[in-house]
């Protein structure tokens, strides 16, 4: 009977522990932007997908359970409890979200050819599907791209012939440096005309370093880098084809080609025709709008081989005539006589770059490239010629050891102009270099850049340029803190002068070298489909070089420094079929002008722009933008010292109306803003630099509505 009765408590012992209650998990999963649905929750081997309302319930043993969560679009998360009664244990996971769209983003303009969000050097990105909205908007030049992007501001230097240079965080155009590939392709006047003569249509990325770059780039590079990265050919041939007709008489005509030629070698061609008529809004007898006709001719090679390295060959040649001045029949008060002031330009190119892999990991790469570029400037009666060359050349090593990647080379360019109708301000400059950079990931959560680099000048001497960034992850948040130092050997090419001439132009006393620090701190806080990022920054130029236009036009080292500084806010926001972006930036800029400290002119403390965007895929595409410009200062203006602020409105809207057919129209400027809406662009009398004009402040053109077609096959 013994037995029996063993066997009967067995059986009633163990009824009586299958009817207590069992431990369980209640796992809860979110993220910044609220519950997620249908992450996939495992624990102790058992899984299951949280609801709608992001809760997953499981059973789990006494004892030390393991939980893990996972979720496409998002790191992956692990926690552990001590299960150690019965009941419900809660658990609170917050998934981190993966930046998917940021995964295959190489940026290259750090040297390291490192991903985007890998990156201590804080680097902003134009991908190509913003790029191909802006085409819609200003097929003829990269100007709007730039323009829209925080912290950048496209200012217009030549109100007579359009010219424009881009002020990155406050600081003028001249100290930034454009590249094609990371070539200078463009000379030292990417910034000024050139700016208005770089078509979109076969860039693939835009790359945009804010801060001293000296340390990567040289003289040139003192506010940042803009580099234009190139289209490359796709496993399928790309055949484009563009026509544009705007309100005020732009017309646009472009074709873009890129194929694959064998397995390792492809091609792409660019060539198009750029237009304007002039244009007299306010009818005062003053083109607001100067007219243009400009070619472009560009052909492109590349070699992808994995295993045998990489090469890109690159040629070009820009030919453009603009005039503005006073339109048929009209005369300048005052005068009786008709201006015209008109520019050609000729401008031919050819670069490249090579990369070896030499085997392990090293890589060696050669960059070289060679500009010529002839202007021809009239000034009424007066005539100004001059040409720019640029040679270039570099050669580097690039390796990797554990976690440190290392780049080190050599590097000389040569710059000389010659403007044969005023020799006493030509320049022949040349200026070796060595470089080194050294990127180091020091942990998951930490990575350092050090760059530092030394040139040598033949008129103004050695500069020492160091550059250290550090990049801080951790969950959601991202920061990035940098500092950098650099040189710009001055030449008498400003904005002032790229208006004026060279002619009037006095140079009291020999120029010295302009210097510059600046410091940048950044946070990013990625929440689902939402990303903020803050930026603080900070700069000065000591000898900052400075036209003086009160007395006799002349060019003069101050006697202080100049200051930059500031914040920028910009928030994205993305999920489809809608995306949003805000961007916000407060700039105070002074510096010490011969009359005393005073703010920079044509800087605005303050401006915000809102974009919004709705889009599907292979379908249609509808955008709106906001945009706000603050006041600004206003130097040698008889109507003002201080500019109105202002608010521009645009739309755009494209339509695929066949598989390769899209029709696009675009509204610019809807509130019709222009300066000649306040004051007159016309000075009473000419200035002593030889201007008719005062500065623009604010838009010349008006509302403008353009609409075209583009063809892809």
């Amino acid at each position: 009977m013994r037995p029996r009765l063993c066997v009967c408590l067995m059986l009633m012992a163990t009824a009586a522990l299958a009817q207590l209650p069992q431990p369980t998990v209640r796992v809860t999963v979110s993220s910044g932007a609220g519950p997620i649905e249908g992450a996939a929750v495992t624990v102790s081997g058992h899984s299951a997908r949280t609801g709608q309302d992001g809760v997953a319930v499981l059973a789990a043993a006494l004892g030390p359970v393991e939980v893990s969560v996972t979720k496409d679009g998002f790191f992956p998360a692990r926690a552990a409890l001590n299960v150690d009664a019965a009941g419900e244990w809660p658990l609170q996971v917050e998934l981190q979200p993966r930046p998917e769209q940021q995964e295959n983003i190489t940026v290259y303009a750090t040297r390291n050819d490192v991903r985007l969000q890998d990156s201590p050097l804080h680097v902003e990105v134009v991908s190509q599907d913003e790029i191909n909205e802006e085409i819609a908007m200003r097929p003829g030049d990269i100007s709007m791209l730039l323009n829209e992007m925080g912290g950048i501001r496209v200012q217009t230097t030549s109100p007579a012939l359009g010219a424009a240079s881009v002020r990155v965080q406050g600081m003028r155009g001249r100290y930034t440096a454009f590249l094609s590939d990371g070539l200078p392709l463009f000379g030292q006047q990417g910034a000024g005309l050139g700016l208005l003569q770089i078509p979109p249509m076969d860039l693939g990325q835009i790359e945009v370093i804010k801060g001293n770059a000296s340390a990567l780039y040289g003289s040139a590079a003192m506010a940042g880098v803009v580099n234009l990265i190139s289209r490359r050919p796709a496993a399928e041939p790309v055949h484009e084809f563009l026509f544009n007709r705007s309100s005020l008489g732009e017309t646009d005509a472009a074709m873009f080609l890129a194929s694959q030629l064998t397995p390792h070698w492809g091609a792409s061609f660019l060539v198009g025709g750029y237009f304007q008529e002039r244009q007299d809004l306010n009818r005062d007898g003053w083109a607001d709008v100067p007219g243009y006709a400009r070619g472009v001719l560009r052909p492109r090679f590349f070699r992808d081989n994995q295993h045998g390295g990489t090469a890109l060959l690159t040629g070009g040649v820009t030919d453009e005539d603009r005039s503005g001045g006073t339109v048929a029949g009209a005369v300048l008060p005052g005068t009786g006589q008709p201006y015209i002031e008109a520019l050609k330009t000729r401008r031919y190119d050819f670069g490249g770059n090579v990369q070896w892999v030499l085997g392990g990991r090293l890589v060696l790469t050669t960059r070289f490239s060679a500009s010529d570029q002839e202007h021809r400037h009239q000034f009424g009666d007066g005539i100004e010629k001059d040409r720019h060359g640029l040679l270039f050349g570099e050669v580097s090593l690039k390796g990797a050891s554990g976690k440190n990647t290392w780049v080190a080379g050599v590097a000389d360019q040569r710059d000389v102009f010659r403007p044969f109708n005023t020799p006493r301000f030509a320049y022949t400059y040349v200026a070796p270099a060595v470089f080194a950079q050294d990127d180091i990931n020091l942990a998951s959560w930490l990575s350092l850049s050090a760059s530092a680099r030394l040139d040598f000048h033949n008129r103004y001497g050695a500069f020492f340029s160091p550059r250290v960034s550090a990049l801080l992850r951790q969950g959601g948040w991202t920061g990035r803190v940098s500092a950098g130092q650099g040189f710009f050997a001055p030449t008498p090419l400003t904005e002032e002068t790229e208006a004026a001439g060279l002619a009037r132009l006095l140079v009291p006393a020999p120029l010295r070298a302009e210097r510059g620090r600046s410091a940048s701190a950044d946070l990013t806080r990625s929440m689902g489909p939402l990303s903020v990022t803050a930026t603080l920054f900070a700069s000065t130029i000591a000898h900052a070089v400075y036209v003086d236009r009160g007395g006799p036009y002349s060019i003069v080292n101050l006697a202080g420094p100049t200051r930059n500084g500031g914040a920028e806010l910009l928030a994205t926001w993305r999920k489809a079929p809608f995306s949003a972006t805000a961007s916000y930036s407060y700039v105070r800029s002074s510096e010490l002008e011969p009359s005393g400290r005073a703010e920079v002119a044509l800087t605005p403390r303050q401006s915000l722009g809102v974009v919004g965007m709705w889009e599907k895929e292979g379908l249609a595409r509808v955008g709106l933008e906001c945009y706000y410009t603050g006041r600004q200062r206003l130097e040698y203006n008889p109507y003002r010292d201080v500019s109105a602020p202002y608010v521009l409105l645009g739309a755009m809207a494209e339509r695929q109306i066949a598989p390769h057919v899209k029709l696009f129209l675009n509204l610019e400027n809807l509130t019709n803003v222009r300066q000649t809406r306040w004051d007159p662009l016309l000075l009473p009398s000419r200035a002593s630099d030889g201007r008719w004009t005062v500065d623009a402040w604010a838009p010349l053109d008006g509302r403008v509505v353009n609409g075209g077609v583009r063809f892809s096959f």
